[in-house]
């Protein structure tokens, strides 16, 4: 098959690094794979895999006419089979460019904690979780499929070179290191990043912990802010701030006990580290054989208080020996359940299910007709939200969308 899959941005971020290590693993069973995507970061990373890179404008609408044009230039010229959208923009562009129908088809992938009501029910759409795709297809006519966060576990694992890292950023010697790899956003993360921070800064005046919070965004200076709080209280360095690191495998090797939702939870499982799940509304969950249910179930994030993360870390600091102990069974878990090769063979199936799937021109037109009316109402609501000042950056991954439909026991 002729593939070409479409990131939702080309900056650092778990959505982004699945689909182009997904789309890696695809080109490895034997397909042809081109990536197409916004200047970015990730550019390198994709031409370093040995894949093309097809560049679109950063400054555009999303979705954007400009963009479905292209692509559906690139269907005609290249013969592709099948365009892969990851998030609701992207995935509504690659629809649009596939009809009113022929050789090619448009497959969706939604890593947020929440679907877009508006996709196109006739797309085969792909989620994260089984709680996600229990509920979405629930209220969804069309296919939805499971493939949990993908994890190269040989390019993560155990081992990996950290010497640099550490004296690039002063980190010595004589304490046990968390380590949280996350982006620094209002949404989902910077509730439990700054709780992290004030939680390392007061276990930091009698403990010899470090927290390193590897990452970038929005919230930085936020974070900054309450970062130099807990140092001041710690009375030393007890929190380190790196930045974004393009590629941040040695500060997963680096950590004797991370923090983490989603793929960076998965990441660090296949390092073999101690892995406390984050979540929103005071959760966090340590992983042992006890707790794995219910991150298969859901996804590796939660909502609502649960595990003390005082406490927890306590526990952790107290015995090196279940930090091991909890690092060896991540490493299997991860190896046997979430590698990158086993979502590549799912995807593949996928991609032959949608290019299989028949669908007249008037069932199609009237999905689309559909899409388009809610997304306007959507595009609308949110325009009524920025004249109120309400509005959340991150769209169907705001903490309300994803609390009503994952609520951890």
């Amino acid at each position: 098959m002729r593939i070409l899959v479409y990131p939702h941005g080309m900056h650092v971020g778990g959505s982004q690094l699945n689909a182009i290590e997904l789309a890696a693993a695809v080109r490895d069973l034997g397909h042809e794979v081109a990536v197409i995507g916004e200047p970015g970061p990730l550019v390198d990373r994709v031409e370093a895999m040995g894949m093309e890179h097809l560049p679109i404008s950063d400054r555009r609408r999303r979705p954007s006419p400009g963009v479905t044009a292209k692509l559906r230039r690139l269907i005609r010229s290249r013969g592709l089979d099948i365009v892969h959208g990851y998030e609701w923009p992207p995935a509504l562009e690659a629809n649009a460019a596939v009809y009113p129908g022929g050789r090619a088809a448009a497959v969706a992938t939604v890593m947020s904690m929440a679907v877009a009501p508006f996709l196109p029910a006739s797309m085969h759409l792909v989620v994260g979780t089984a709680a996600l795709r229990r509920h979405t297809a629930a209220r969804r006519p069309g296919p939805v499929h499971l493939i949990e966060p993908p994890v190269d576990v040989v390019q993560n694992a155990p081992g990996h070179p950290t010497a640099d890292f550490r004296d690039r950023f002063g980190l010595g010697p004589g304490y046990v290191d968390i380590v949280a790899v996350t982006r620094l956003s209002p949404q989902l993360k910077l509730e439990g990043i700054l709780t992290a921070i004030d939680t390392v800064g007061e276990l930091a005046q009698h403990e010899p912990v470090r927290l390193v919070v590897v990452g970038d965004g929005v919230a930085r200076e936020t974070v900054e802010a309450r970062a130099e709080a807990a140092n001041a209280r710690a009375g030393r360095r007890a929190v380190v701030l790196t930045g974004e690191l393009l590629d941040p495998r040695p500060a997963y090797a680096a950590a004797d006990i991370m923090l983490g939702m989603g793929g960076s939870a998965l990441r660090a499982l296949a390092f073999g580290k101690p892995l406390v799940v984050q979540g929103e509304e005071g959760f966090w969950r340590l992983l042992t054989p006890e707790s794995v249910d219910l991150f298969l179930e859901q996804g590796w994030y939660g909502v609502g208080r649960s595990d003390d993360l005082t406490a927890v870390l306590r526990r952790l600091l107290a015995d090196p020996g279940e930090r091991t102990k909890l690092g060896t069974y991540g490493r299997e878990l991860v190896a046997e359940r979430f590698s990158l090769q086993r979502a590549a063979r799912l995807q593949v199936e996928i991609y032959e299910q949608a290019l299989a799937a028949e669908q007249g021109a008037a069932a199609r037109t009237r999905d689309g007709v559909r899409s388009l009316a809610g997304l306007v109402a959507h595009k609308t609501r949110r325009r009524y939200e920025s004249l109120r000042k309400s509005a959340a950056r991150d769209d169907f991954n705001a903490p309300t969308l994803a609390a009503a439909s994952i609520k951890s026991p």
